[in-house]
């Protein structure tokens, strides 16, 4: 399967300002891209850009005063197959987890911990270890939060989401989050795209997505709070502690976003291109 994916986005600035940007597929799909998520400005402006301390592939510019316009589009190769589920996958004894997980068991910006520990254990004490511990949490938040655009906040956290009942796919993915990190299961926070493939065409703006990963059974495996079910088309570009840690652009100064689009489809009867070697 090919997936087209790309977005627009236009900011205005009334000055020279600095940006963070992190819009490119993330490094694990590189043997993936037929054509390459080149990042494109009009006006054009140089582009720097640098791994973060997360692995994730980032670029600084600085936006020049008017109208900036931040474009890619690519072509990306998928297996076409939903993501995998992995129901036998143990949990690990804190005593056991490999070293650089632990960053992922402690409370974070928008996952806190420290808050939703006793709620946590009151919900998920006797759901079963491991796989069916983290499915539980995800049928809890799927069903306990209500999606909705115009519940969208950049500020909420996790306990915000719990106790509003209301959010968007972010707010799924920190609430399952700081859950699992209560019991005991390192998680870490997702973004990317993630199309209508395989599922009816939802009427609604295509957005960049956020899901989460857990690290169970010596790997890391993906859960999706919001859908709840196994999607095709996932592509990643980020991985973080939270949504702090993967913003889609950090901007230092005041701005506008103009326009915001973003697109990921299927290419029907796509050529068939060889895997790179």
């Amino acid at each position: 399967m090919q997936i087209r994916i790309g977005y627009e986005l236009v900011y205005e600035c009334p000055q020279p300002t600095p940006m963070l940007l992190t819009l490119n597929v993330h490094y694990s799909r590189a043997a993936d891209m037929i054509s390459a998520d080149v990042i494109h400005t009009d006006p054009h402006v140089p582009i720097t850009p640098y791994r973060d301390s997360f692995g994730n592939w980032c670029s600084r510019i600085i936006a020049p005063p008017g109208l900036l316009k931040i474009t890619t589009n690519a072509l990306v190769r998928d297996s076409g197959l939903p993501d995998f589920l992995a129901w036998d996958a143990q949990q690990h004894a804190v005593q056991d987890l490999p070293d650089d997980t632990f960053v992922y068991l402690l409370g974070s910006r928008y996952c806190e911990t420290d808050r939703l520990n006793e709620i946590a254990w009151g919900l998920f004490d006797k759901a079963p270890l491991g796989w069916g511990r983290v499915q539980a949490i995800c049928d809890f938040v799927h069903n306990h939060i209500a999606f909705g655009y115009e519940h969208a906040r950049a500020t909420k956290t996790a306990l915000e989401a719990y106790q509003e009942r209301r959010g968007v796919c972010r707010d799924y993915a920190h609430l399952a989050i700081a859950f699992c990190r209560c019991m005991n299961i390192p998680a870490r926070y997702c973004t990317g795209y993630l199309g209508d493939i395989g599922i009816p065409v939802q009427n609604a703006p295509m957005d960049f997505s956020a899901w989460f990963e857990v690290f169970l059974g010596g790997a890391w495996h993906v859960f999706d709070a919001r859908n709840n079910t196994p999607r095709i088309g996932r592509i990643l570009i980020g991985r973080g502690r939270d949504a702090t840690d993967v913003p889609l652009s950090t901007t230092f100064g005041p701005n506008v976003l103009k326009n915001f689009q973003v697109w990921t489809d299927e290419v029907v009867d796509a050529p068939s291109v060889p895997a790179f070697s």
